[in-house]
């Protein structure tokens, strides 16, 4: 099948989508109009978006409809990671020096991670704050703008695609595609291949985003400190938002925990290259450190 590429750069990450015939200017006008609208939504390092006046104020802020799924997989995961996973880490994240302006220089002051209930409160279309609060949605945000993207491909009649956000994917048509994963140690290596067919696969690894001795993106909210009892996470699951949000959940809590409310698949590989991966995983694995955890991650979808 012939296929055309739109390639791209978004939210700090390039982009590509492929589909079986080039997209046409409107189209590529939605996408671009849906991702700025989010964009001024969520990003942290824009002055004027919507969660930089929520980390200058107190208030109740209302939020796009798009926002009801994304708060909802946080505070699920915030409880199934017993606070490990919130959106409330991002004055942590500036303090540590990952800013707006890039400083890469971690302040002497360190800044505690909020506790969700005694700060903020989300009614399902309204955030209501006690005190002025930084919220960061990187650990599930990309996934589910991939979600959105998407949605804008298919109100256009396009049905099959592969959407590639820098390692966030979801994919729609009868032919299934082949995805490396990615070795978080060698970045030239892959580990195995995932068979991606009709779903959204993500991943997470500290190397992704690191700038200085220990420091990385992945915090742990109840330490306010970078992880690292986990190399890096591949989620398989329905779609982006879901896959992301749980990619990032496997370095704070266990499948089998995450798999009592979510359907999904996964690849975990941990520092000392010893590998875990779900039953039903599609694809392969090449390193010889490997075992299944014997589990089909079969709960019940959320």
């Amino acid at each position: 099948m012939p296929q055309a590429e739109l390639a791209f750069e978004a939210i700090g990450a390039p982009w590509r989508i492929t589909t079986p015939s080039q997209l046409s200017a409107r189209v590529v006008g939605a996408i671009e109009a849906r991702i700025e609208e989010f964009d001024a939504t969520y990003s942290r390092f824009r002055s004027d978006s919507l969660v930089s006046r929520i980390a200058a104020e107190t208030g109740t802020w209302q939020f796009p409809p798009d926002a009801a799924p994304l708060f909802s997989l946080y505070r699920a995961l915030y409880q199934a990671t017993e606070g490990a996973m919130s959106p409330l880490v991002g004055g942590r994240l500036e303090n540590l020096g990952y800013d707006r302006d890039y400083t890469l220089r971690p302040h002497d002051e360190v800044v505690a991670v909020p506790v969700w209930d005694d700060i903020m409160h989300w009614d399902g279309t309204r955030l209501t704050t006690t005190e002025p609060v930084l919220v960061d949605v990187g650990a599930a945000g990309k996934g589910y703008l991939v979600d959105l993207v998407a949605a804008v491909l298919e109100d256009a009649g396009i049905e099959e695609y592969l959407i590639d956000a820098s390692g966030d994917l979801v994919h729609r048509g009868e032919t299934p595609v082949r995805v490396g994963l990615e070795h978080p140690f060698d970045p030239t290596q892959a580990i195995g291949i995932c068979e991606l067919s009709n779903a959204a696969l993500c991943a997470s690894a500290p190397g992704r985003r690191t700038w200085g001795e220990g420091l990385h993106h992945i915090l742990d909210a109840t330490t306010g400190n970078p992880t690292f009892t986990v190399a890096a996470t591949w989620a398989l699951a329905k779609s982006g938002l879901q896959a992301d949000g749980l990619a990032t959940a496997l370095f704070f809590a266990t499948a089998p925990a995450l798999s009592l409310s979510y359907k999904f698949e996964y690849v975990i590989m941990f520092p000392d290259s010893r590998i875990e991966y779900s039953r039903s995983f599609p694809g392969e694995l090449f390193t010889a450190d490997v075992s299944s955890s014997g589990i089909s991650t079969g709960g019940s979808s959320t």
